[in-house]
């Protein structure tokens, strides 16, 4: 399966894109109050913001934290949430917060945030990994930084 993703110099894209990462920086950075604030300091729209907000970040230096979240469908069976533990251990990923609804049906919906600082491979090979294991039904990447 071919990646998601790529990288790319920020002079053959559209101004807007490094806008929208710029009105992000400003709300993260309290510099702006609100998501309309922000836009209309760094000038383009509100839908242009929330179109490309999860979908563009800087490239940073390798020592900078990354972090991504990823979404995943268990089955409802002892040692489900284990084994995906085990393997993003596995691939030097560290869990920063896991939150898993009630199940329903025996299936549970489970959303897991990541320092992917370390991590060994790329993010399309470690949902692959994902939904390899047994009791994982759906895995995918909600979003990165």
């Amino acid at each position: 399966m071919a990646s998601d993703f790529l990288i790319v110099h920020k002079k053959i894209l559209p101004d807007y894109l490094e806008k929208v990462i710029e009105a992000r920086e400003l709300i993260s950075r309290h510099e702006a109050s609100s998501v309309t604030e922000a836009v209309r300091i760094v000038g383009i729209s509100r839908n242009t913001f929330y179109k490309y907000k999860d979908c563009v970040w800087r490239a940073e230096s390798s020592e900078s934290r990354r972090r991504a979240i990823i979404a995943l469908v268990l089955q409802d069976e002892a040692g489900s949430l284990s084994s995906v533990l085990s393997y993003l251990s596995d691939a030097h990923l560290s869990v920063i917060t896991i939150s898993q609804s009630i199940p329903v049906a025996y299936r549970a919906a489970v959303t897991i945030s990541l320092d992917i600082t370390e991590m060994e491979g790329s993010a399309d090979a470690m949902l692959d990994g994902l939904r390899k294991l047994p009791n994982v039904l759906s895995a995918y990447l909600e979003a990165m930084e």
